[in-house]
């Protein structure tokens, strides 16, 4: 039987915040030279909805502008994070490369599992050479619901996963791997939340604690 693990990407495996500032005070600036947007840009607001899908990002960080505002400042703020992400501004947390070399020396299948859009994924997947360990990659994009708990339930259908976990920052992580059940594991990581975390089967602080998870928790082959 499947042996799997589902990552989240950001705050999980990619450190979003290297990118993160730079790419909103572009998008935001853009909106200033239009005259969309007067004083700072909102990055502590974006900070604490990190990790919700991008259309409900921009419902709470422009609640006064209209769709096609929000859209094109969506678009235009992909198109940043990319570009940074080509040109080398970003990182992987520590120990994500050793740590896939490990799982996949275990027989775990690796996938990924988020509420980033498809062209970002890819990004991030082609500049680090994640795909040498992860089977599939799959985007909040895919799902009609914007619901992590149907992404993840999309892979669980798709391999037949019986067993296995989900690792993740935030809450829609931990409900994902609930409602498919899978073991939840919380990364208390830069923009998790104490209060969601609780809600997780195993807390981290760093990702190199999850093979001592795995070897307590005996997963069904």
């Amino acid at each position: 039987m499947l042996k799997a693990i589902i990552f989240d990407m950001d705050g999980t495996l990619f450190r979003t915040e290297t990118i993160l500032e730079r790419a909103l005070d572009e998008a935001f600036e853009r909106l200033r030279r239009e005259g969309q947007w007067q004083g700072a840009t909102p990055i502590d607001t974006y900070r604490n909805i990190m990790g919700m899908p991008l259309p409900v990002v921009w419902e709470t960080l422009l609640p006064h502008h209209e769709t096609a505002v929000r859209e094109a400042t969506d678009a235009y703020f992909l198109t940043r994070l990319v570009e940074n992400i080509n040109n080398g501004n970003g990182a992987l947390y520590s120990g994500v490369i050793a740590l896939f070399e490990r799982l996949n020396n275990m027989g775990y299948t690796l996938f990924v599992a988020s509420n980033g859009l498809i062209p970002y994924l890819e990004a991030i997947v082609s500049h680090y050479g994640l795909n040498r360990w992860v089977t599939e990659t799959y985007s909040i994009e895919q799902i009609d619901t914007l619901d992590k708990g149907d992404l993840v339930a999309q892979i669980v259908a798709k391999y037949d996963i019986q067993d296995g976990f989900v690792v993740g920052d935030r809450l829609s992580d931990i409900l994902a791997a609930k409602a498919n059940g899978l073991i939840a594991i919380g990364c208390r990581f830069d923009f998790s939340q104490d209060d969601e975390l609780k809600q997780a089967d195993h807390i981290i602080d760093g990702l190199a604690e999850i093979p001592d998870i795995l070897a307590t928790r005996h997963v069904s082959r």
